[in-house]
């Protein structure tokens, strides 16, 4: 049996079962913290000497200094060479879906003239350049290449530094040929928080950046939050999480496989279901149990559902809304029968799944929208990773004689009001007498 909690709205003690049900705490300990602080201080201090140093220890390889850590461009194109040919579509396919939806958010420069001649506006300017984290070794994740470049390079980014760690020297094919395709400028075979560190800080061959984006290890997020301030980071992120709200009109079978695409994760990870309908409950239920055996991740996704998962059961569609919205998941599935009509109660999500026939799997990889969205419930007030997290916003103000004399009378008289004299004689200055 899968051991999935199962919680109802009208019982007793739901508010403090369901806070008790989402609380997820890092584990990123003192330990962790000390060992990060001395790795990023060795890489501040020591530069390109201290990151080979650390990416031999960590990663049990003997390279001789960093030109031996560094991909070239014709490695990237190689790779997407070597690669299957469906695979090798399918990443490009995906790449234009993404390239495609994340053109429509980039923003341009805006003005506009007053009618005494003064301008006001906003210069939108892309960051000089971006570091992309990518996870490494066995594990291959080309879907996470392909969105968080590829919203940089449309933003306009001139220039993106990729750092992978390579494990024993496992280079991954689909990461770098997704690089390739995602338009990533240079790539080195680094990782944990000794990368970070490269790019937050600058080494004799890592360039300083002025962002990190991308996900990876505890050390990895607490190298990130550790070097925030001196580079602008995407976000912290908790476990995947998907929380799906159903009518009891989709076949459980794939509401069950929908909540296991979040758990192979791993144990941390979050699988949710609401829906007013108990029996609709109890044949999900079953699902778990008869489809679990045939995934290779079992262990994971058994260990996950059974210590984070929940099946609840609501009064009504109403109240799944209202649980939905404290929720604030990552992932949001409205599998009913009429999405649309759902959309204006859902005020917190990362990403809304709609319609029975939308697997949350397709945000993944393919649909376009991006994947890096805000978790652990941060959705109440983050977005998803967009263009407009590679770009800045300067505004602009160009004042007329007339202009300059009219708001100077204002500005003066609320500097006096708060005692800055210099700040007021400087307005008045331009005051037309």
């Amino acid at each position: 049996m899968s051991g999935i909690r199962r919680l109802s709205t009208a019982q007793a003690g739901f508010d403090a079962a369901l806070a008790d049900l989402l609380s997820w705490e890092s584990v990123s300990d003192d330990r962790v913290h000390s060992v990060v602080r001395e790795i990023i201080d060795a890489v501040r201090t020591r530069g390109d000497a201290a990151v080979v140093e650390y990416t031999n220890r960590f990663d049990h390889m003997h390279a001789a200094g960093m030109a031996e850590l560094e991909l070239d461009g014709d490695r990237l194109q190689a790779a997407l060479g070597r690669i299957p040919a469906a695979r090798r579509a399918a990443i490009e396919s995906a790449a234009e879906r993404v390239r495609s939806y994340h053109a429509r958010q980039k923003d341009d420069t805006w003005t506009y003239t007053e009618a005494d001649g003064t301008l006001l506006g906003q210069k939108i300017t892309p960051l000089d350049r971006v570091g992309l984290y990518v996870p490494g070794g066995k594990a291959a994740y080309p879907s996470s290449v392909l969105m968080n470049a590829i919203p940089a390079k449309v933003a306009g980014v001139p220039e993106l530094i990729m750092v992978v760690p390579t494990p024993a020297g496992e280079v991954n094919d689909l990461v770098l040929a997704a690089a390739a395709v995602a338009g990533v400028d240079r790539v080195f075979t680094i990782g944990g928080a000794q990368a970070v560190a490269a790019l937050a800080y600058g080494t004799e061959s890592v360039p300083k950046v002025d962002k990190i984006v991308g996900p990876g290890n505890i050390y990895v997020a607490t190298a990130k939050r550790e070097v925030f301030g001196q580079v602008g980071i995407d976000m912290i992120a908790g476990p995947s999480e998907i929380l799906v709200v159903t009518d009891g009109g989709t076949d459980p079978d794939w509401i069950a496989m929908d909540l296991f695409s979040q758990a192979e994760h791993d144990e941390d990870a979050q699988s949710i279901l609401l829906c007013p309908d108990a029996a609709y409950l109890d044949k999900v239920a079953a699902s778990i149990d008869t489809l679990m055996a045939q995934m290779p991740r079992a262990d994971i996704i058994r260990a996950s559902i059974a210590g984070r998962g929940a099946l609840i059961h609501v009064r009504d569609m109403d109240e799944a809304c209202e649980v939905a919205n404290r929720i604030a998941p990552e992932h949001l599935e409205l599998s009913v029968e009429d999405p649309q009509a759902m959309l204006p109660k859902i005020r917190h999500a990362g990403a809304i799944f709609m319609g029975r026939y939308t697997a949350e799997a397709l945000g993944d990889y393919c649909a376009g929208p991006n994947h890096v969205l805000p978790t652990s419930g941060t959705a109440r007030f983050s977005s998803p990773l967009g263009v407009y997290d590679f770009q800045k916003r300067s505004s602009l103000i160009f004042c007329s004689p007339d202009g300059a004399s009219e708001l100077g009378k204002i500005a003066s008289e609320l500097a006096h009001g708060e005692g800055l004299t210099a700040h007021a004689r400087s307005a008045e200055y331009r005051i037309k007498p």
